[in-house]
C-alpha cells in the first residue's frame, strides 16, 4: 500500500530580521493546469510554449529517498497536493515542509545547518542582496541541461539570472496589484464594474449617493493603501525610457519628477473623499482582516494584492456575513487611465534547490517534476495565485486581468526599477495618503525619504 508521508514542522528561530527589499532585479538573458473552470487570457501571455511531454520518471518506482522543503508558510495545501501527484511516481519518497519564522533573517542559518532543506523558498530581491550572496550560490543552476527541467514553460521574463548567469530560481506563483469587486452590489446598485478612471470616478459618486460611505477601502495603516493604483501606472510611465530608469535608480536629485504623475493621481482620488480612512484605519493587517471586513457585504472595492486574494476562498468559512449572504466577488486592475488599468505582473514566489543536498537527484527529480505547465497551474489554482506558466489560465477570480490586451501588461522584471526607487515611491506614497506631504513636498524629497 502507497504510503505518503507529509510532516509539517514549526521552527521558530531568533536570528536578527533581515528586512525584505521589495524591488526585483532585472532578469539579464533569461532562456527561453487543470484550467477547466479557468478563462484564458488574450493578451497576458507570451506565445505558446511547445507541446510537453508526459512526465516520464528517471528512476525506478521504488527508489526510496526524502525531499524536505523549507519556506514561511504557515500552511502549504498547494505543495503538500503535488506532494502526493509526485507520490504516485515514487510511493517509497517521504516529503515534508518545514515552515520558518523570521525567514529572511533564518534560511541562511538554515542552509548551513545539520538539517539544511533541500528546497527552499526564493526571490529575485535576493540577487541583489550582499548579505545573502551565500544563499544564492546554494542554490542550484537550474538551466544546466543535464537537470532536464523544461524551463520552456515559464514566462521567459519571469527567469531572473545571477551575476554567473545561472537560473537559481523557479518561478512558482506570481503576484499583481488591484481591487476586490463585490459584484452582488453592483448588480443591485445597476452599475458596470469600472473599466476607466473616469468611470471609476463616476461609479464611486453613484455607490456614496447610494449610501456607501466608503465606496472604496484598503488597509491604511502605513499607508501606502493607493499603491494598486498608483504603482502600475507608475511601472507604465517609465517603463522603456532609460533616461528616467537611470536617474530613478540612482536616485538623482530631481528623479521624483518621474513619480510625479502617479503620485498625483493617488492624491486626486483620495482627495475626492471615496475613502473613508478612519475606517480603514481599523483594519488590523492587510490580509485576513482585509478580507473579513471585505466579506461584511457592505464594501463594494477594496484595493489589495494577489496575496490577499489568495487567501479568500480559505476564509470564506470563516466570515458568518459571507456564510449567512454569499456573493459573487472577483479581482480587477485598478482602473488608472482612460484606457484602463494595467496588469502589473511580478514574481511572488520561486523555489531554489540546495546543490549541496544530501538528497540532491531526488530534489531534482521532485523540480523536473514540477516544471510543468499542468504542475505549475494546478498549484496556482489551489493557492490561488497567478501562475507563471506562459499558457496563463487563470482562475476564474483572475478574470479581468486575462481580458486585457498586450498593450495593458507590464512585467515588473522589464520596468528594471531597483529596490531604492522602489521604496522611495512607497514612502512618497504613504506620506501623499496619511496627509503629511503634498505631492509637490514629495516630489522634491524623492530619493530621501526615511523609512
Amino acid at each position: 500500500m502507497k504510503q505518503s508521508v507529509k510532516r509539517v514542522l514549526t521552527i521558530l528561530l531568533s536570528a536578527a530580521l533581515l528586512a525584505g527589499g521589495a524591488g526585483c532585479a532585472r532578469p539579464g538573458s533569461p532562456d527561453e493546469g487543470n484550467p477547466a473552470a479557468s478563462e484564458q487570457p488574450t493578451g497576458a501571455t507570451e506565445d505558446a510554449a511547445p507541446e510537453e511531454a508526459p512526465f516520464a520518471p528517471a528512476f525506478p518506482a521504488d527508489t526510496a529517498g526524502t525531499i524536505h522543503v523549507a519556506g514561511h508558510y504557515n500552511n502549504f495545501e498547494a505543495l503538500e497536493a503535488e506532494f502526493d501527484r509526485f507520490n504516485e511516481y515514487y510511493p517509497d519518497v517521504e516529503l515534508s515542509y518545514t515552515y520558518l519564522d523570521n525567514y529572511n533573517g533564518t534560511i541562511e542559518v538554515v542552509l548551513s545547518g545539520a538539517e539544511a532543506p533541500d528546497i527552499f523558498f526564493s526571490y529575485p530581491w535576493m540577487l541583489e542582496r550582499e548579505d545573502l550572496k551565500s544563499v544564492i550560490e546554494t542554490a542550484e543552476d537550474l538551466a544546466d541541461p543535464s537537470l532536464g527541467l523544461n524551463l520552456s514553460c515559464i514566462q521567459e521574463k519571469l527567469l531572473y539570472r545571477d551575476a554567473d548567469g545561472r537560473i537559481p530560481i523557479l518561478p512558482v506563483f506570481c503576484t499583481t496589484y488591484g481591487m476586490l469587486v463585490n459584484e452582488a452590489i453592483f448588480e443591485k446598485e445597476g452599475l458596470n464594474i469600472p473599466r476607466t478612471y473616469d468611470e471609476l470616478l463616476s461609479v464611486c459618486g453613484a455607490l456614496q449617493k447610494a449610501g456607501y460611505s466608503s465606496p472604496m477601502m484598503g488597509y491604511s495603516r502605513g499607508s501606502f493603501m493607493l499603491f494598486p493604483l498608483s504603482f502600475p501606472y507608475f511601472c507604465a510611465e517609465i517603463q522603456d525610457n532609460d533616461e528616467a530608469l537611470e536617474n530613478l535608480n540612482a536616485l538623482t536629485p530631481g528623479a521624483g519628477e518621474y513619480a510625479r504623475d502617479a503620485l498625483a493621481l493617488a492624491a486626486d482620488f483620495l482627495g475626492r473623499g471615496y475613502i473613508d480612512m478612519d475606517a480603514c484605519g481599523r483594519l488590523e493587517n492587510d490580509y485576513q482582516a482585509v478580507i473579513l471586513r471585505f466579506f461584511e457585504g457592505d464594501v463594494p472595492m477594496m484595493l489589495a494584492t494577489a496575496g490577499t486574494v489568495s487567501g479568500t476562498e480559505k476564509r470564506e468559512s470563516l466570515s458568518d456575513a459571507y456564510i449567512a449572504h454569499p456573493f459573487k466577488y472577483s479581482y480587477h486592475p485598478v482602473p488608472s487611465t482612460d484606457a484602463g488599468g494595467y496588469f502589473l505582473n511580478q514574481l511572488s514566489m520561486g523555489f531554489s534547490v540546495n546543490r549541496n543536498s544530501e538528497n540532491l537527484d531526488m530534489a531534482n527529480e521532485f523540480m523536473r517534476f514540477l516544471t510543468r505547465t499542468e504542475e505549475l497551474s494546478r498549484m496556482a489554482q489551489v493557492k490561488r495565485m497567478v501562475t507563471p506558466c506562459r499558457d496563463m489560465s487563470f482562475d476564474g477570480v483572475y478574470a479581468a486581468f486575462g481580458a486585457l490586451s498586450d498593450e495593458r501588461v507590464i512585467y515588473l522584471s522589464d520596468v528594471g526599477l531597483e529596490d531604492a526607487p522602489d521604496q522611495q515611491m512607497r514612502r512618497a506614497g504613504t506620506r501623499i495618503c496619511n496627509g503629511t506631504m503634498t505631492v509637490n513636498e514629495a516630489v522634491a524629497a524623492f530619493g530621501t525619504l526615511p523609512d
